[in-house]
């Protein structure tokens, strides 16, 4: 791994669409910033990916029920009634603020499920079906296209537990580390590491949003000089429910 690094911010990406070919998009915008070079990290915001996905839902056909209802409290229930559906278990609740686990395993607010950079009012964003398979899908793309391997990292904000504010992480991840573990390394001052492992790509994904912002319209960005290898997972980084301390 290197200490020296360069993110690069990807411009010009238009709204996208459900059917876009956002592969053929990126490899564009990163021609532009001066081309994409073997083992780079290539960073998706997962609204980009999730609206060439499909994964956008309109209010106007969501029909509420009582348990929406009942934890939307001044806001709208249609929005809580999407979140439930979302969830594959209710957390925490505190009226309209719910913390659900997805059915990939993540513990977020509201399963992932958000309004911010959608396209209009009355808009939801999802979160993609399989985040690690549109890793791997746009990777194939830029791979065909370009001929160059790279990691590529799909990525969300998400709040921590222990901390205040939110942070990207990495949702799906092809082609690079996830996490990279130290056990049975040595310290600088001679001590053997044995429970240390480094969320890399969430790392990445942090380094990328820098970049990227939440309102500059940027929703992809490289990260350069990194020499992970490896081929990771997001689904890597999801902590076991036996671990879990906080159920």
């Amino acid at each position: 791994m290197t200490r020296e690094l360069r993110v690069v911010p990807l411009r010009g990406i238009p709204e996208l669409e459900d059917g876009d070919d956002l592969g053929a998009l990126l490899v564009d915008a990163a021609a532009r910033a001066g081309g994409l070079e073997h083992a780079d990290v290539l960073v998706v915001a997962q609204k980009a990916v999730s609206k060439v996905e499909g994964r956008v839902v309109q209010l106007a056909g969501i029909e509420p029920s009582s348990r929406a209802r009942e934890l939307a409290g001044d806001t709208d229930p249609r929005r809580l009634e999407v979140i439930l559906r979302e969830a594959r278990e209710v957390l925490r609740v505190r009226p309209p603020l719910v913390i659900a686990e997805t059915r990939h395993g993540f513990v977020c607010a509201s399963a992932g499920v958000d309004a911010s950079n959608a396209k209009g009012p009355d808009t939801l964003v999802l979160l993609p079906v399989d985040p690690d398979a549109s890793a791997a899908a746009l990777r194939d793309a830029v791979r065909q296209r370009c001929g160059v391997e790279i990691g590529v990292i799909v990525s969300d904000s998400f709040g921590r537990a222990w901390r205040r504010g939110t942070t990207d992480v990495a949702l799906g991840v092809a082609g690079t580390a996830a996490i990279v573990d130290l056990a049975g390394q040595l310290d600088s001052a001679g001590y053997e590491l044995h429970a240390t492992e480094i969320a890399v790509a969430d790392e990445i994904a942090g380094a990328a949003q820098l970049v990227m912002g939440k309102t500059d319209g940027i929703p992809a960005a490289i990260v350069r000089g990194l020499q992970l290898g490896g081929d990771g997972l997001g689904s890597e980084l999801v902590m076991p429910r036996e671990r879990d301390l906080f159920r």
